[in-house]
């Protein structure tokens, strides 16, 4: 298929804030981001004949963006440092409450992105990707019980921030 570089520039405005919010919760900086967005465009750029038209484009773009995190992540798993410590188990919010509140919350990105890069994935491809813990293990070349145990430490991380950031946003309200 012959490229077209005008429908390649409007299909890259369109879908670029989109594909950023995906990257975004798959890395720590922006940066990396628009390394593995730019990425996930070459690759649709190059493969765009494997697109099947009779599925929303929207779905088959997301998941470039998330394979291509996942590569990107394979490649640099040398360097990824696994974090052993976990934060106390902090038992104000339940399970339920603290993953409503999650998914609900416009300004978790940050505490996202500051979780391990291991944990990060593995809780993106569970919780917001939905893949289950064989598939996860099988992406990343881990044993399920890693990815379940991963995806356990994140969410006591991120509890743990959330409830600091709320604690500190109640505080700083108080004082005002």
């Amino acid at each position: 298929m012959e490229s077209n570089p005008n429908s390649q520039r409007r299909l890259y405005n369109h879908f670029y804030g989109y594909g950023m919010n995906v990257a975004l919760r798959y890395t720590k900086t922006k940066s990396e981001a628009e390394e593995i967005l730019n990425d996930a465009f070459l690759k649709i750029f190059k493969n765009i004949d494997q697109y099947d038209a009779s599925f929303p484009f929207k779905s088959w773009f997301r998941k470039v963006v998330v394979n291509t995190a996942v590569d990107n992540f394979r490649k640099h798993k040398k360097y990824h440092q696994l974090f052993s410590s976990i934060e106390p188990n902090v038992d104000s919010l339940s399970e339920n409450e603290f993953e409503i509140e999650i998914s609900a919350a416009e300004d978790m990105l940050p505490i996202v992105q500051a979780l391990p890069p291991t944990y990060r994935m593995v809780f993106n491809l569970h919780v917001m990707e939905g893949y289950k813990h064989h598939e996860i293990a099988k992406l990343l070349n881990i044993s399920v019980g890693t990815s379940k145990s991963n995806l356990s430490r994140a969410k006591e991380k991120l509890k743990a921030s959330w409830l600091q950031k709320k604690a500190n946003n109640k505080k700083t309200k108080g004082h005002g």
